[in-house]
Formats: structure tokens, sequence, C-alpha cells
């Protein structure tokens, strides 16, 4: 199978291609610049140079592929709503590319919003775009999907960990070391999934080779405590670990704040039994207490 992967360089979106390419797959992955494009070929894929504002490079990629996984993001948060808009326009250029074929797009999105304060399921629905949330990637999917196409979410947890991680995990890391001490809120008793990325890899190969019915849900564990990954945080730095108040949240982690203190456990159950995935790496704790996982 030629499988087109969009973010193939980055965090997720390399551990996919080394997955597919692996398990026998034939990858063409979209590159920003030639040193991303020497990346991929070292990896044994095939790159194709461009970005998600290319619309006629993205055409290029899906025209050809048995099958596409989305993965790219611009994650700089001060243009956040401009990414967002970005990224519709992207995975609706794919959307028509595959358009009356039986090809399936692999679209990535997050559980972290689906249901704060209680266990999210496959079966919850995304938010609704709004000012508030842009985003719009299960929306432009669902639009697909009601035109005959064949697209499905991939569900990843908050922390999508491993060593080289530089998502949320180690930016929590940097605050600590910038504040001198590693905190949470309250009690700290609010949870957030995880999964480790050679296992979300994983899941997504099986569900573009078992052709599944989505959305599907690539968390290993179901709710850490955010007191917990403070406390990991504090002994692997050497840090004192100390509560913050609501109040005092935004002070101390910033645009992070809203984040740190969102409950959004998240079941991942149905994707197990549907795609026989059985997570098979380290847990989150287990993985943030070796050496060097917060080296700079």
């Amino acid at each position: 199978m030629q499988v087109f992967v969009t973010g193939a360089t980055g965090w997720v979106g390399s551990a996919i291609v080394r997955e597919l390419i692996e398990a026998g797959h034939q990858v063409l992955g979209l590159a920003r610049s030639a040193e991303r494009a020497a990346e991929l070929v070292a990896s044994g894929a095939r790159p194709l140079l461009g970005s998600l504002e290319d619309i006629e490079c993205l055409h290029r990629g899906a025209s050809d592929a048995d099958a596409v996984i989305h993965t790219a993001f611009n994650h700089d948060w001060s243009r956040f709503a401009e990414n967002c808009a970005v990224e519709r326009r992207a995975i609706e250029t794919i959307g028509r590319t595959l358009q009356g074929s039986e090809r399936r797009l692999l679209v990535t999105s997050g559980v972290a919003l689906l249901a704060p304060g209680r266990v999210a399921t496959e079966e919850d629905v995304a938010p609704a775009v709004s000012a508030t949330f842009p985003r719009a990637a299960e929306a432009v999917m669902a639009e697909i999907a009601a035109n005959g196409g064949h697209a499905i979410a991939v569900r990843l947890a908050p922390s999508v960990h491993g060593l080289g991680d530089h998502g949320f995990v180690p930016r929590l890391a940097a605050i600590a070391r910038d504040k001198g001490v590693s905190a949470f809120i309250g009690e700290g008793l609010n949870r957030w999934p995880a999964v480790h990325r050679l296992d979300a890899a994983r899941l997504y190969r099986l569900a573009i080779e078992k052709g599944a019915e989505g959305p599907v849900h690539a968390i290993a564990e179901e709710g850490v405590t955010f007191r917990d990954i403070a406390e990991t945080i504090g002994r692997r730095l050497n840090l004192p670990v100390v509560s913050r108040t609501p109040g005092e949240a935004a002070a101390h982690f910033g645009w992070l704040a809203p984040f740190v203190g969102v409950d959004a456990p998240a079941s991942s159950e149905r994707s197990r039994k549907l795609l026989n995935w059985a997570p098979e790496q380290p847990g989150l704790l287990a993985d943030l207490d070796q050496p060097g996982y917060f080296r700079i």
C-alpha cells in the first residue's frame, strides 16, 4: 500500500512513517525543506517538498496514494486560528482528491476537550467549531464522510510521550526550571490520558490496514493525575513540588494553564477491540522517570 503522510518528519508522523515501512508499505512524506526531505529518504520514504499551504502539492501527494494519514499542524499558538484555517483547507483538498474512491483518509484530532470531567469514549462528538475552538479537523472529516468519502479521526492523548518528546510535558519541565518549582493546580487530581508515540503509530497503521470506522482513540492510559506528573518532574529535576490555586495558575503556567487544569480522562476500549491494538510501550510516569527525558 502506498501511503501519503503529512507531518511525516514530526513527532508522531515520523514514528508512523517508520511503522508503515517496517510493515512493508511504501510512504510518500510531505517535507517542508530539503533537510527534512533528506530525513525521509534516510528512513526509506519518498519525500514530497511542500507544505499545508501548498494546495497543488497536497493534491499531487494524495492523487496516487492508496491512503492518506494527516498529522501535520503548525503549533504556533500565537496564530492558532490562522493555523486551524490552513489545516481546514488542507484536509478539504485531500478529501476532494480521494472523493469517489475507497481510499481512506485518517485525520489527527485529540481527546482533551471531548468530555471534561468524565471519561470520554469514541462515541463522544468533537466540540463544535467556534471562535473559541476554531480547529475544524473532525468537522471537515464529517463533511467528507457525508459526501461518500472514507475519512476517520484518530484522536491522540494530550501527552504523546517518548524519548525526544517536545510536547506538553517537556514544556511543563521548562516552566518548572524557570520557576524553581514543579507545580500542579489545587489537589492535582485532574487526569491526563497518555500514549507512547510508538504505540500511537501502530494504531494508525492498523486503522489503515483494517479499514476501521472511526473515530479511534490512541489512548494507552485512561488518566494519569497531574499531581503524579508534577511530582515525577520535580523528582527528576530535583525541584520542590507545590500546589498553585486556580487564581495563580495563569501567572505560573502562562498560556498552558487551561491545559494544566483540564480533567480529561479518555477510554480506548472500543478502539482496542476494533483494531486488536494493545499498547506495549512504557507508561507515561515510567517514561518520564528515565534519565535524560528532560535533557536540554
